[in-house]
């Protein structure tokens, strides 16, 4: 009898728990949604608006959620949230890093973007990466997650200080951003080759948050990334190889690319670009002078 009458206070506390977290999260999106102007999203304001900030409707269309769904959100309603929609809901309401945290907190939900800072990510880590300047270097995951990386390697495809930590992500740039895409030498190739490495690395993580939500943005942001994952192609990983790209303030780079295995092969590696000509070496140390003194101190997060 005593057993059962304190499994029915857990519970009860439990769910009286649960109902508070709904009902701050309900108000935390509230709050979010009124302090953005239209504007700040790409909206027409209109001459009829009433209501402080961004409609409903509107939030439930920039996140591609149902509006009836994110009304229940709002309504504190008893219903699941997932990793993917929150993620959604964080960019649409152009939450920063605390109210992100805040809001996959108040959700109960773990956050799958990479901006938190990784263990693997050593100070011993991070001076190999700056010692291995005038060659470009960074430590990425077998999502494409890019971890950290020298100055050399922040200024060598697009300008990765300027990437927000959440878009930090190789196959994200390859797909979206135009000043990444222009930089490889063999674009086409290059990026079926990478959607087939992550086709084939996704088949061990397909439950993971982190894995559906990156997979989900790509098909909801690039036609080009949802033709090339309907082949269904698949590629293993391969080891050291040639790669052609062309820097913007230093033209082409001949670069040998190599992995060096921080863990398990599926885990992080440290990518490293070691020139393979003269004038490629030249090139990079040109380079590394641009990085040097538009970012003198080198990012990682």
């Amino acid at each position: 009898m005593t057993s059962t009458i304190a499994q029915a206070g857990n519970a009860a506390q439990a769910g009286q728990e649960s109902d508070i977290r709904r009902h701050e999260l309900a108000g935390f999106l509230r709050s979010r949604r009124e302090r953005i102007m239209p504007e700040q999203v790409g909206l027409d304001r209109g001459s009829r608006r009433r209501t402080p900030g961004l409609r409903r409707e509107e939030v439930a269309q920039l996140s591609a959620v149902g509006v009836t769904w994110y009304t229940w959100l709002e309504q504190a309603r008893a219903i699941q949230v997932s990793a993917q929609v929150l993620d959604a809901l964080a960019r649409a309401l152009l939450l920063d890093p605390s109210e992100r945290a805040h809001l996959f907190a108040l959700a109960g939900a773990l956050d799958p973007a990479p901006g938190t800072p990784c263990p693997t990510i050593t100070p011993s880590i991070r001076q190999m990466l700056e010692r291995l300047e005038p060659f470009p270097a960074c430590v990425q995951n077998s999502r494409y997650d890019i971890l950290a990386y020298n100055r050399t390697y922040g200024v060598m495809m697009c300008d990765l200080d300027a990437v927000p930590p959440q878009d930090r992500n190789c196959l994200w740039l390859a797909f979206t951003n135009e000043d990444f895409r222009a930089a490889l030498g063999n674009r086409e190739e290059t990026t079926r080759i990478m959607a087939a490495k992550f086709r084939a690395a996704m088949a061990e993580h397909l439950s993971e948050p982190p894995w559906k939500t990156l997979l989900g943005r790509l098909r909801a942001a690039s036609p080009e990334f949802r033709e090339v994952w309907e082949r269904h192609e698949v590629v293993a990983p391969v080891g050291d190889r040639t790669k052609r790209f062309v820097n913007v303030q230093v033209g082409q780079l001949n670069l040998e690319h190599t992995n060096l295995w921080l863990g398990p092969s599926a885990g992080p590696r440290l990518v490293s670009y070691v020139p393979v000509d003269d004038e490629t070496r030249l090139r990079l140390e040109k380079l590394q002078a641009f990085a040097q003194a538009s970012a003198p101190v080198p990012a990682d997060f």
